[in-house]
């Protein structure tokens, strides 16, 4: 008759057993055994514990090997066999110490023959500007943090700065509820507090349908910032086609010479105007397009055959999505970019920028909780937006984009520090974190 027996009831049934190993050992749990009648273990399944137990301590005695310690002998010791014979494949099997001492080397991809375009933003006195430094992005021969090929300049972040108060999630308006009001104060702030390496002022105000900004005004915007801090800086506009082409040319006059990026020359508005502004007054153009890489190899055409932009003058920003809200086809689609361009289509060969603030438009960042009510916590949002703009830029570093558009002061931070240690140089400041509102993550 058979029976069910708990596993932790063995232990009853080899007390009486002579087995020295056993002294002290209990056995635990409320596994179940379907046993045979009779008062003690069916042969058959004994024979198959044992086995199965065997065949168990032999692999972890090869684990032992492998680490270097002489399991045989510690066998042979303890029930008196002489020297256990080794596995075949032991003597074969390199140690685990072996292993992380040893050297290796990449293979190269021989087919990522066309280095990456190098664009310079900013101007120093010696180049007839003002800044106190300047940022060179591009210049890869692989894709980033690559072993083939060294990255000759790391990653780099400029944060926005808006000419007029805006609706921003709570955990990034307060970092700036003191400085809100005047975008050279702003600009000031998030060079000397928060580490930014580049400056973006964006000229929302002029949007026809906000304030309606005349671009002169808009323009003594950007001589204010020019004049606050001493980094490269980007001037957008507010993403209106018919008054942004105005905006910027008047923005591109008054910063002559200090070699700005213009953000941006796009498909859906005069981009021949933006890139003419560009050189009449020595600056760089973002090539804007939307997650879509024939529409980016158009635009970059047209900027260098009909525009007569040089290489040396273009940034592309193919567009960010953020995690959960198309990540996976932003990323798809820079990685694309920059393996078509390292593989020779010199209609790609440019760095890229991502606006990475983007991730603040996912509910999820800014939201308090789901609005599902069976969903489940999603934690406190303090912690949950700056993570979604970190996520965002980290995925985007690895599939090639050179340069961030980023708001929340923690998300710089970490997102430098990520990125300045795969490239292999920790440049930042320390910052205490602890001290920005709403910022303590």
């Amino acid at each position: 008759m058979t029976k069910k027996m708990k596993l932790s009831q063995l232990s009853d049934i080899l007390q009486d057993l002579d087995v020295e190993s056993l002294e002290g050992v209990t056995i635990e749990g409320d596994i179940e055994l379907n046993i045979t009648g009779g008062g003690g273990l069916n042969p058959a399944l004994a024979y198959a514990l044992g086995n199965e137990i065997s065949q168990i301590s032999l692999h972890m005695a090869n684990i032992g090997r492998m680490l270097g310690f002489p399991a045989e002998q510690l066998f042979a010791s303890a029930f008196g066999l002489g020297e256990m014979p080794q596995p075949e494949a032991l003597p074969t099997s390199p140690k685990i110490q072996e292993l992380l001492a040893s050297k290796f080397e990449v293979a190269k991809v021989d087919n990522w023959k066309n280095p990456i375009q190098e664009v310079t933003l900013g101007a120093t006195s010696g180049d007839g500007g003002s800044r106190k430094s300047t940022v060179t992005i591009g210049g890869e021969n692989a894709l980033p943090y690559y072993f083939d090929a060294e990255m000759p300049h790391r990653n780099y972040v400029t944060m926005d700065v808006f000419d007029m108060p805006i609706g921003m999630a709570k955990a990034v308006k307060g970092n700036y509820e003191d400085v809100i009001n005047d975008p050279a104060e702003w600009a000031k702030k998030v060079v000397r507090d928060f580490n930014a390496d580049m400056v973006t002022i964006h000229l929302i105000s002029t949007d026809p349908l906000i304030n309606d900004t005349p671009a002169k005004e808009a323009a003594k915007v950007v001589e204010d910032v020019l004049q606050a801090v001493d980094v490269p800086i980007v001037i957008g506009g507010s993403g209106n086609p018919e008054k942004d082409p105005e905006v910027l040319e008047k923005a591109a006059e008054v910063a002559e010479g200090e070699r700005v990026l213009l953000a941006s020359a796009s498909l859906n508005l005069d981009y021949e105007r933006i890139a003419k502004a560009a050189m009449d007054y020595g600056h760089n153009v973002l090539s804007w397009t939307q997650l879509e890489i024939n529409a980016q190899k158009e635009l970059n055409r047209k900027l260098m055959k009909q525009c007569n932009v040089p290489r040396e003058r273009i940034v592309m920003d193919p567009t960010t999505a953020a995690l959960g809200y198309g990540l996976d086809y932003a990323y798809t689609n820079m990685e694309r970019i920059r393996l078509a361009g390292l593989m020779g289509d010199d209609e790609l060969t440019f760095p890229m920028s991502s606006g990475t603030t983007n991730a603040w438009g996912a509910r999820e960042a800014w939201m308090v909780s789901s609005p599902l009510n069976q969903d489940s916590d999603w934690g406190p949002r303090e912690y949950r937006g700056p993570i979604w703009e970190i996520v965002t830029g980290l995925a985007l570093s690895l599939a090639g984009n050179d340069m961030f558009m980023m708001m929340h002061p923690t998300s710089v931070q970490v997102l430098k520090e990520i990125t300045q240690t795969l490239y292999g140089s920790i440049e930042s400041e320390e910052i205490d974190i602890t001290n920005w509102v709403g910022a303590e993550v």
